[in-house]
């Protein structure tokens, strides 16, 4: 069954979710044995969808959530699609690249790895992919992983933690390839940081439980420590793979 944690924060998904680096595009692709069709699976609003159009002749993305697909950056080689990962409804041998981009642990796994070998062309590679907990220059990531671990931390979804160790508790039934050490950064303002973290689904179930938007405290905090609210600083964030070939 189709979890929906995304419809309801599409906007802010679109507006603050991170973006993923140029580098990670170019391993895909050299990992692939054609450049024809990459199809992202879970692609939420198209952030990685658009970055592989710029090395794939066509890319179809498709997302559960209508919501999400609503919100997705258009582009003129990408498809969007609103469809289940374990149902793309692509042709059989007609897919180079199959991606998933910080959704894997939400899929039934063993219905999308019968749909990954369906659509596959001979060697076509996989890749699963997560970014873990951000950090934020100086001293105010003490108040961020607090608010991450300790305030809001009860009310993660159990797949939160297959995210926090990198997908390595996933099955994966193909060979894996080595992959590069990368990371995703950003450089947000107060504002940036306080909207990105008002999409966490974590967030919203405190909201419910308490009675009360925890980032209203959390902000009150983040002021006293930011200084100037439009200082910008650098965000990162560990990006972990798993890339096979089918």
């Amino acid at each position: 069954m189709f979890k929906d944690h995304f419809s309801s924060v599409s906007k802010g998904y679109a507006a603050y979710r991170p973006g993923y680096p140029d580098r990670l595009v170019e391993v895909l692709a050299e990992v692939s044995p054609g450049r024809d069709l990459a199809l992202d699976c879970g692609c939420g609003t198209g952030q990685l969808s658009v970055l592989l159009a710029s090395r794939f002749e066509a890319v179809v993305a498709t997302d559960a959530s209508a919501a999400q697909i609503q919100q997705a950056e258009r582009h003129n080689r990408v498809t969007y699609r609103t469809a289940l990962a374990e149902e793309s409804g692509l042709p059989e041998g007609s897919v180079d690249l199959i991606t998933v981009a910080q959704a894997a642990h939400w899929f039934d796994l063993p219905k999308f790895y019968e749909e990954v070998r369906r659509v596959a062309r001979p060697g076509a590679a996989l890749a699963l992919i997560t970014y873990g907990v951000l950090h934020v220059e100086g001293d105010v990531d003490a108040a961020v992983q607090h608010f991450y671990y300790d305030v809001v931390g009860p009310y993660w979804p159990f797949e939160r933690r297959l995210v926090e160790n990198g997908y390595r508790d996933l099955p994966f039934p193909f060979e894996e390839r080595p992959v590069p050490t990368l990371a995703m950064e950003s450089w947000w303002d107060l504002k940036d940081l306080l909207g990105y973290v008002g999409t966490w689904s974590a967030v919203k179930e405190a909201e419910k439980s308490l009675g009360t938007n925890p980032v209203l405290e959390f902000e009150e905090r983040l002021r006293q420590e930011w200084g100037d609210p439009t200082t910008r600083r650098r965000v990162t964030w560990p990006l972990s793979l798993r890339i096979g070939n089918v």
